[in-house]
């Protein structure tokens, strides 16, 4: 069997799909993507597939993962890791399905039957929170995750931390205390009040504060995690298990946050949840993407023994109004119950893109770039 083509889709609100085809007619699905990047990415598998895998076999992918990561002088970071992910969730799509077999049961076997999936919660304020928690909370989500705060000036006063706070209280106080509580900085956070706000969060009993710092300042990890009971998280910007070495090995973060489209595809976060593994650090993969991504991370996730919640972005209590599960041939691919998403059984990823609605959506014309936040100095901030 050998890889004869490959197309690319760009569609809304954010998404590049990648198809790979072989010559014995089947096809891989991927999600190559960079949100806010989708060119830069798109341009990245193009060079990557067409200089190294048309011609040859799909079912070598852990060769084909060391080529296209090691046989460029430069390597590593968010374009190419991004674009290899692609590449990579392709593959072993194809491979599942010459197999007939589920990705993770060729990564070993499934460790679980169900998962625990975390629903992201939205609101401008305190009110706004507690009612969109309340819903989720009835829809039977019982993990959840805030982005908090919003702008945040390097130094700040003692009212936007009581602010800050004043969320996530009305979170906890909705759901509950036996639900989980996740709180995303989203490097949003300087290091002179990331400590000072994690002290202020430590009785609502967070599963983890991701992000806490921005990852140019990975070397202060460890003293945080050293100052505080929250659990410290960080993960969707590192793209390798060589970016994460070095936060596992200075005991550096409790809850690492891989996202298979951004850290190198399913062969690549299958190594990082082990490395994490031998640390006893827990893994909660990053996924606010479309449903070629999300089965991806279900792949590693139903096969690694620390994946202990995945994040998602797709309504999966209400798959038939949800315009991301629209991509595929069966929106109710994904069964969703008690907050649990269910062990998928169908070859590769599990799933059945929609190719002719994914071709329709694909003349849309896709230009997302994340919002340009400014602190009220006019300098910018965080997003």
């Amino acid at each position: 069997m050998q890889i004869t083509d490959y197309e690319l889709f760009a569609v809304p609100p954010r998404w590049l799909l990648l198809k790979l085809e072989t010559d014995e007619g089947l096809i891989g699905w991927g999600e190559p993507i960079i949100q806010g990047r989708l060119e830069t990415v798109r341009a990245a598998v193009g060079e990557l597939i067409e200089g190294y895998l048309l011609g040859t076999d799909p079912l070598r992918t852990e060769y084909h993962w060391r080529k296209l990561y090691q046989s460029g002088y430069f390597r590593g970071g968010p374009v190419l890791m991004s674009a290899l992910a692609g590449i990579d969730q392709a593959l072993w799509d194809v491979k599942g399905r010459h197999y007939g077999a589920p990705v993770h049961e060729l990564l070993g076997g499934h460790v679980r039957d169900r998962l625990l999936v975390h629903q992201w919660i939205g609101g401008a304020g305190p009110e706004d929170i507690a009612k969109s928690a309340a819903q989720d909370y009835a829809r039977g989500y019982r993990a959840f995750k805030l982005n908090n705060p919003r702008e945040f000036r390097p130094l700040e006063t003692t009212a936007a931390i009581d602010r800050a706070v004043e969320r996530v209280a009305a979170l906890r106080d909705t759901v509950g205390d036996d639900a989980l509580v996740g709180v995303d900085f989203h490097g949003r956070v300087s290091k002179p009040m990331a400590l000072e706000l994690l002290r202020r969060l430590e009785p609502y009993n967070l599963m983890f504060a991701d992000q806490p710092l921005t990852p140019e300042h990975g070397e202060a990890f460890a003293a945080l995690n050293d100052r505080t009971s929250v659990p410290v998280s960080t993960g969707e910007r590192l793209y390798s298990r060589y970016d994460f070495k070095p936060l596992l090995v200075d005991d550096a973060v409790s809850v690492i946050q891989p996202d298979v489209t951004h850290v190198g595809g399913i062969s690549e976060m299958r190594k990082v949840a082990s490395m994490a593994e031998a640390f006893d650090v827990a893994v909660v993969p990053h996924c606010p993407l479309g449903p070629v991504a999300f089965a991806a991370s279900l792949q590693v996730g139903f096969a690694s023994q620390n994946v202990v919640v995945q994040e998602q972005d797709l309504e999966l209590h209400d798959p038939e109004s949800s315009q991301r599960l629209a991509l595929l041939e069966d929106p109710e691919t994904f069964q969703f119950e008690d907050g649990y998403v269910e062990r998928p059984t169908g070859p590769g990823l599990g799933i059945e893109v929609d190719e002719a609605y994914v071709r329709q959506k694909a003349q849309t014309e896709v230009n997302w770039y994340n919002p340009v936040w400014h602190h009220e100095d006019g300098s910018i901030a965080e997003w």
